[in-house]
């Protein structure tokens, strides 16, 4: 579990998507829930369409303040919404036990380019 501003608690599913998904399918997924979320005429997640569209992922259970903190957690930027990038990134912060497997994806994915790489020089 993990929470969103104050008291605010979600099921971790990331992990469980990964697992299912592998990488890239995880992140098609998440650029999806992008799309879903985000306002069609400014290409970003603003607190009204996050307000408008939450129910679409199961997220209409969130109080205006949890809302407003997702929002304020992931905006990098200071625009006061979220783009595609702003938006994976706090879905994976939110998410501890994919930031750790996230280590391990690293990992392997740099053994394996050092590996593929062995005898080109």
């Amino acid at each position: 579990m993990a929470g969103i501003g104050k008291g605010a608690v979600f099921e971790d599913l990331l992990p469980v998507m990964a697992d299912k998904l592998g990488g890239d399918g995880l992140i098609r997924e998440l650029c999806n829930g992008f799309q879903l979320l985000m306002d069609k005429d400014k290409g970003v997640i603003t607190l009204e369409s996050l307000r408008r569209n939450s129910a679409l992922l199961g997220l209409q259970d969130l109080k205006e303040d949890e809302l407003v903190s997702m929002v304020k957690e992931g905006d990098a930027d200071g625009d006061g919404a979220l783009n595609q990038m702003e938006f994976c990134v706090l879905m994976f912060r939110l998410s501890p036990e994919l930031m750790e497997e996230s280590q391990f994806w690293l990992e392997e994915a740099v053994e394996e380019e050092l590996n593929n790489n062995t005898g080109r020089f």
